[in-house]
Parts: C-alpha cells; sequence; structure tokens
C-alpha cells in the first residue's frame, strides 16, 4: 500500500484521535517523534484527544502513564477509556448489588464508580450466585487464565446477568514479535461456550468515538465526524470503528501491524484505512 507522511495528513484535520499503546507508545517507549507531533498540533490549534480500550487504568492513570513514559502534554480529560462507557453501562443497567470481574483491582474502579460492589471472580461465593448481578472483562491481567475463566463459565452457566466486556482488543503485542491474549478473545471463548453474545465497548464500538467527539464539542461546537482523523495501530478495533462512524482513518505500522504484512492483512479483512503511515513520528 502506498505509505504517507503522518505529518502532511494530519494537518488537514482540526481534530484527531490517537489510539495509546501502538500509536503513542510501544514496548520501546514513546514512538519516536510523538512528543513533537503532539506539540505541532498544539501550536496549530489541533484538537487532541486519546481513545483507548485499556480498561485497566482511569483517564487520570492513563494519562500519568503517558507523562511516565515522557509525553506530558495530554491531560486526563482528554483521554476517552473503554472504562468508562463500561461504567455508564453498569450505572443504567445495574442499579444495585455486586459485580463480578476478570482483571485488576485498579481496573474494578470502573464497577465501584458506578455504585456497585465489586467482586473479583476468584473470591465469588458459589453459595450465594443470587448476590451477583452482573459481570464485566475488564483487563488482560489480574487472574489465573484456567481456573477463573473456568469459574466464569460456570458462573454465568447459572446466572442469567448483564455481561459487559470492556476491552474488545484480540491480543496486544509484548515485544517486537509476539503477541498475547487480550480481555476480548477471553470474552469471545466464553460467549461461543455459552452460546451468549456480551454487551461490547472500546473499539471498535462507537461509544467511544461519540464520548471523544462530544468532548470536543465543549470547545469547538459545529465538530462533526468529517472534521475527525482516527489514528490506530489495528484494523480491526481502530481502523473498522473509524470508518463505521464516519471519520477519516490512518494506520500506522508502530504496533500490531505490521508493514511486511499490512497489504495481506488490509485485503483478507476488508477494513481498509484512508492512509497508511509508518508512524505519527514522520
Amino acid at each position: 500500500m502506498q505509505i504517507s507522511r503522518f505529518s502532511e495528513i494530519a494537518q488537514d484535520f482540526p481534530v484527531v484521535f490517537f489510539d495509546s499503546y501502538g500509536v503513542l507508545r510501544n514496548h520501546n517507549g514513546l514512538i519516536p517523534g510523538a512528543i513533537e507531533c503532539v506539540e505541532q498540533m498544539r501550536a496549530r490549534g489541533i484538537h487532541v484527544r486519546v481513545l483507548t480500550n485499556n480498561a485497566a487504568r482511569s483517564p487520570v492513570a492513563a494519562a500519568a502513564r503517558l507523562a511516565y513514559y515522557g509525553l506530558p502534554g495530554i491531560p486526563a480529560e482528554e483521554v476517552i477509556t473503554s472504562g468508562a462507557t463500561t461504567r455508564h453501562f453498569l450505572e443504567q443497567k445495574i442499579r444495585s448489588g455486586k459485580v463480578a470481574y476478570l482483571g485488576t483491582p485498579a481496573a474494578a474502579e470502573y464497577i465501584i464508580s458506578a455504585g456497585l460492589e465489586a467482586v473479583p471472580v476468584a473470591e465469588v461465593d458459589f453459595d450465594k450466585l443470587d448476590e451477583i448481578k452482573g459481570f464485566a472483562f475488564l483487563d488482560d491481567e489480574g487472574y489465573d487464565l484456567n481456573k477463573d475463566i473456568n469459574r466464569t463459565i460456570n458462573l454465568l452457566r447459572q446466572r442469567l446477568v448483564p455481561v459487559v466486556v470492556a476491552n474488545t482488543d484480540l491480543l496486544y503485542p509484548v515485544d517486537k514479535e509476539n503477541v498475547a491474549l487480550a480481555t476480548g478473545s477471553i470474552a469471545r471463548l466464553v460467549e461461543y461456550v455459552l452460546g451468549r453474545q456480551f454487551a461490547k465497548f472500546g473499539k471498535p464500538a462507537s461509544q467511544m468515538f461519540q464520548m471523544g467527539l462530544d468532548s470536543v464539542a465543549q470547545f469547538f461546537p459545529e465538530v462533526s465526524p468529517k472534521d475527525i482523523l482516527m489514528v490506530g495501530d489495528t484494523l480491526h478495533t481502530d481502523i473498522l470503528g473509524g470508518n463505521s462512524f464516519g471519520v477519516t482513518t490512518a494506520l500506522v505500522l508502530s504496533g500490531n501491524t505490521r508493514a511486511d504484512s499490512v497489504d495481506l492483512e488490509v485485503r483478507t479483512s476488508g477494513i481498509i484505512p484512508d492512509f497508511v503511515c509508518n508512524s505519527i513520528g514522520e
């Protein structure tokens, strides 16, 4: 595919949505040129938002994480997480009670902030399953991959409760060559085994894009999807979600999608980005 320079593309848009991991940073730290890229956008008056499927951290923690890696120029109010959309779902669907979850205690803050009691699936009392009012797939870590997934399946076989998937990512890179299963893969396995469909948030679902647009609209009231460039490293989340929401999309080759496989992945998936760039640093 034709490779475009990101700096030349971005200057035509008043709003840019970035994915975080694989776009702003990866396993090596910040993407080279990321700091300069964001600074140049600020200088041009471009509205920046970070849309991340990582439900393990709050917007405050996610912004602090970027600052830790050397990118301090993105405040928490400019970070949209899949956990925020999950919290909204829980607030609407479950009025009170306990919500069991797979994930870390930090990710469980999204349940607690919805006014509910968070219970790790490992600590669920199967003699009191009537206390469980919902279930959330939150994070890639914080549980035993074998034991707790079996507990999840058995819990959901016995309790027909709302189930939400906060992170729909199937894989995440752990180094240049290798990946690990992400929360979305675990949720899909459980769906398949149980023959059920769960409520899913995070990209490619539209809720995060709408929250990003609403956030920008506070400062740019006339904003519409045509004003937005979505920048991501994954076809099935960032690019599919952006295409579906009607924004322009740019696929970068600094994360999940590699330069030697991008042509094949686009052809086989049918998910076509408007632009392909090596990274945001060019």
